[in-house]
């Protein structure tokens, strides 16, 4: 019988304060449905500088370890995919497995590639277990991100900031993956990038959508030759794409992931058996199906929607968001996950959700961590947007929670609550 493996649970962690989007939207003069509608927000996640990459990861982890009993002598690698390290050398997994007492014997190392990262470092922890050379460990990944465009910005309402920790081993619970059907594309490309010693990004807006598409459209393309192959999908009367229950894709803003859908749709519809018969307009008339989109994509987005932008661990914010409301619904069933990160590298792989998946979610009670957040006004978000990131404010942390207390000579200190 063929190893499984993936992943067995997840927790979340994410900024204690967050702001109306419609706020903001009407503090810059903006009509609200500009960003409700046009990007799909509803809330954005506010870190301070005491809740940085370190102290959001070091949260999820713990948690996930906390809530699912894991004995961390059985962890043999932690990974931390990222794009807001907090330094050129010193891994946050490092911070983290200090944080959190963890095993001297594991592998710790960060995964960088933009949005990309924590796929990159899901993907080494799944073949590093399904090779047999973790021998029966679990691995952790987390993805933990600030995503930061600066005051009266045009990716200001795209700003948002959290951690997704996930548990892999070979009892995936939540999700098994189909190890080796991966379809992957990259690009050496400038559409988004953030120079040493900024803490602003650098965007090209309407080009990296462009990078986006045509990235998921090789990645999505070679998946389907994989599963074509396997026969774990099939021309027919449906689509391959409709075949998966779910497709879960990156979102910078929720509004993304539809632009996402079609395109992945106008993949299968310009490359079916018959496509010569229909034209390129009536194609892209049909890949827009908002049928489509609702049964495939619409229930994913309720947490990105009420966080933001999370780099790395946005489309694990959709793992959560779908599993959260729908995984007694979806076990048994595959869906697709679509992972970019600018620079560029996209990979699209699908899995299995687990028939444990609802006691797994019950588990990270995502809602209670959603809940216990304040929301703030406008002045106090720009007090905190103008807040230098090496004096954090003296808060102390919730139980559970990690804290940055301190920079001194250089060196990191923190707090656990």
């Amino acid at each position: 019988m063929k190893k499984q493996v993936g992943i067995e649970a997840l927790a979340i962690a994410v900024p204690r304060r967050y702001v109306d989007i419609e706020d903001l939207a009407r503090a810059r003069g903006v009509d609200p449905a500009k960003f409700t509608v046009g990007l799909g927000a509803k809330e954005m996640a506010v870190a301070d500088p005491g809740e940085d990459s370190v102290a959001l990861a070091a949260t999820a982890a713990a948690r996930v370890i906390q809530r699912n009993n894991v004995d961390p002598a059985k962890v043999g690698m932690l990974v931390v995919g990222t794009e807001t390290g907090v330094d050129h050398s010193k891994a946050v997994a490092s911070h983290v497995q200090g944080l959190l007492k963890l095993p001297r014997s594991m592998r710790t190392y960060d995964t960088q590639h933009a949005c990309y990262g924590g796929t990159a470092g899901l993907m080494a922890a799944v073949e590093w277990i399904a090779s047999g050379a973790g021998a029966g460990r679990s691995a952790i990944v987390v993805c933990s991100d600030i995503a930061r465009y600066g005051l009266n910005t045009a990716g200001e309402p795209t700003q948002g900031g959290g951690a997704v920790a996930l548990l892999v081993s070979e009892q995936p619970d939540l999700l098994a993956l189909d190890i080796g059907l991966n379809g992957v594309s990259s690009n050496d490309v400038y559409d988004f990038w953030r120079p040493l010693g900024r803490r602003e990004a650098v965007v090209d807006g309407h080009y990296s959508i462009s990078c986006y598409l045509e990235a998921l459209a090789g990645a999505y393309r070679g998946w389907r030759e994989r599963a074509l192959a396997h026969e774990v999908v099939r021309w027919g009367e449906t689509l391959p794409g409709e075949q998966l229950a779910r497709i879960l894709y990156h979102v910078p803003f929720c509004k993304m992931a539809r632009k996402a859908h079609t395109q992945l749709r106008l993949c299968d519809l310009e490359d079916a058996p018959g496509a010569a018969e229909s034209t390129p307009a009536a194609r892209e008339e049909t890949a827009k199906s908002s049928a489509s989109y609702d049964a495939q994509v619409a229930s994913s987005l309720g947490l990105n929607a009420r966080i933001g932008n999370v780099y790395t661990a946005s489309l694990y914010l959709a793992l959560a968001g779908l599993l959260q409301g729908e995984s007694a619904a979806l076990a048994g069933k595959r869906i697709g996950l679509l992972s970019y990160g600018s620079g560029c590298c996209a990979e699209f792989y699908s899995g299995v959700v687990g028939e444990a998946a609802a006691q797994r979610m019950a588990k990270a009670d995502v809602e209670s961590v959603i809940a216990k957040r304040e929301r703030i006004t406008l002045d106090e978000y720009e007090r905190i947007m103008r807040l230098s990131y090496d004096a954090p404010e003296r808060v102390s942390p919730a139980p559970g929670e990690f804290r940055l207390v301190e920079i001194r000579d250089h060196r990191r200190i923190y707090a656990a609550g």
